[in-house]
């Protein structure tokens, strides 16, 4: 009779605590070994990857997701792991599906450049790691980590194409904020595309002033915040499609106050400390008000959400 209860795939782990045990670690050792299966695979393309977060500052979140999702998985692990089930077969599919991806682009089947290559790389890492979790942990682990789990694709590097275009779309946007910024505070200006003819200065509204880096970083936050701190989907919805707006006007802020300055102060704000480093202050000028946005959200009925 004992032989037989410990075997059952029903078993609680106050009924056999030794066995359910064993059963856990069994779980997290497979786990882990799927998961460090893409780093044996492609070993270069992954120190590729740690040098574009290191070198690449659009790119320097990419360490710190995983330790995001893990740390929200962490938080709510009497949840996340209450309910253990047989394996969830088509976490079996992503992990082929991972491997495949993570394969293909080691040896470069589909001739992509080093940005590309990375971006395929990375991208059946992640889906290798969600298919592991589903496969060892089963379905209601899966998905009550659902948040955590799909947070992952936010290591993906944006393939070259997308970024190209992303950047453009941005610098575009800064532009016209600008331009919106300049008439409202009656500066003369003549405008030529990303072009600006400012009394005494000519400036244009560069890739590097785009702002890709700090509407990456602050939709992510919101993205986080939002699900950390806003119980209804259409109240995350709403912050997160502010995200990119409010970073786009917080850019135009920039520009504008640069070229004011540079205009009627010293033309040599356009390329001193506050053009260099004053990045945070402008930064607070998007965050501060989607803050007070999500207080305004709380107020009126929201709860903490405790899933991840």
């Amino acid at each position: 009779m004992m032989s037989a209860k410990i075997m059952s795939p029903s078993l609680h782990a106050d009924e056999q605590p030794g066995a359910a045990g064993a059963i856990s670690r069994l779980r997290a050792i497979g786990f882990l070994l799927v998961c460090l299966s893409p780093f044996l695979i492609a070993w270069r393309l992954m120190q590729m990857v740690s040098a574009l977060a290191l070198g690449n500052d659009t790119y320097t979140h990419i360490p710190l997701i995983p330790l995001v999702s893990l740390f929200l998985i962490y938080t709510n692990r009497k949840t996340v792991f209450s309910q253990t089930d047989l394996p969830w077969k088509p976490g079996g599919a992503l992990i082929t599906v991972g491997l495949l991806a993570i394969t293909s682009a080691r040896l470069n089947v589909f001739q992509l450049q080093n940005a590309n290559q990375l971006s395929l790389a990375v991208s059946g890492v992640v889906l290798v790691w969600i298919g592991a979790f589903g496969l060892f942990f089963g379905f209601p682990a899966f998905r009550a980590a659902r948040f955590a789990l799909c947070f992952l694709f936010f290591m993906i590097p944006i393939p070259e194409p997308i970024l190209a275009k992303t950047i453009y779309a941005l610098q575009v946007g800064s532009a016209q904020s600008a331009a919106a910024l300049f008439s409202l505070f009656g500066i003369p200006y003549l405008q030529n595309g990303l072009v600006f003819s400012l009394p005494g200065i000519a400036i244009r509204v560069a890739e590097e002033c785009s702002g890709i880096r700090s509407t990456l970083a602050l939709l992510i936050m919101t993205v986080l915040a939002s699900h950390m701190f806003l119980k209804a989907t259409w109240k995350q919805l709403l912050v997160c499609l502010l995200a990119v707006p409010l970073s786009v006007a917080k850019n135009g802020l920039r520009i504008a106050t640069l070229s004011a300055l540079a205009v009627y102060v010293d033309p040599g704000f356009l390329y001193g400390r506050l053009h260099q480093s004053g990045g945070m202050f402008f930064f607070a000028a998007a965050f501060v008000p989607l803050a007070l946005i999500f207080v305004w959200l709380r107020k009126i009925g929201s709860g903490n959400s405790g899933a991840v």
